[in-house]
């Protein structure tokens, strides 16, 4: 078959400005790097805490690159948990005041693989509408019941709970969200969220890819921040 297809898709992309055009950096991602060459001002890196390129982490990194090496060589399940993997989860753990942690590759991973944990088919989840699209893929991944609410609203949320849980007693049932949203940077109202899905009877998920280390003391998160810890199961 002819992938011809492809050159009118990116085509029909490009007319409507929805061509994503990748850049490449050749510098440190700080508040300026260098993408394609030029010095510019960067806006939307995640490294807002500036740890990437901080002097301790990577003499720390070049230190376990020499006792380790580059990479573990093999998946997690396999032979691929390397002792640095324990002594992270172990400080993670501390710092969350959690009952336990496991560190993935990254945000987008952790979701398609927690999510379909927790639910299945025959299952909901409760979504709020504007959630990452780590999150909607996790969900879909799932083959659970997504149900979206309206954005930050627990009002609707607990409609939406009322409406669909009241024949389905048996059915494991999922509110997720998004800690801090990562397009308009408003905060999810975790309190009200919580005490919903606890008078249903549903685990609460937060992504909080964008709280850790700038929300609750000392940065541990939303949950912190909000006082509910030890109240979020995800």
């Amino acid at each position: 078959m002819s992938l011809e297809f492809l050159q009118e898709e990116l085509r029909r992309l490009r007319e409507q400005g929805l061509l994503t055009t990748i850049r490449t950096v050749s510098s440190p991602q700080g508040a300026h790097f260098i993408a394609d060459g030029r010095r510019v001002l960067n806006l939307c890196s995640n490294n807002y805490l500036g740890l990437a390129n901080h002097p301790a982490l990577v003499e720390a990194a070049r230190a376990a690159i020499e006792r380790l090496g580059v990479g573990p060589g093999a998946v997690r399940s396999i032979a691929g948990t390397m002792s640095v993997h324990g002594e992270l989860e172990e400080k993670l753990t501390a710092f969350k005041e959690a009952e336990a942690t496991v560190s993935l590759q990254s945000g987008f991973a952790a979701n398609l693989a927690v999510i379909p944990l927790l639910v299945g088919e025959g299952d909901f989840i409760f979504s709020d509408e504007l959630n990452h699209a780590s999150i909607i893929d996790g969900c879909r991944l799932s083959r659970a019941k997504v149900v979206r609410y309206r954005h930050c609203d627990p009002a609707d949320l607990e409609a939406a709970m009322e409406r669909e849980l009241s024949t389905s007693l048996e059915a494991r049932r999922l509110v997720i969200t998004d800690g801090v949203f990562s397009m308009d940077g408003d905060l999810a109202p975790l309190p009200a969220i919580v005490a919903a899905a606890r008078r249903h009877g549903a685990m609460v998920m937060v992504d909080d890819a964008h709280g850790e280390g700038v929300l609750g003391d000392h940065g541990r998160g939303i949950v912190h921040h909000f006082g509910l810890t030890g109240q979020v199961e995800v």
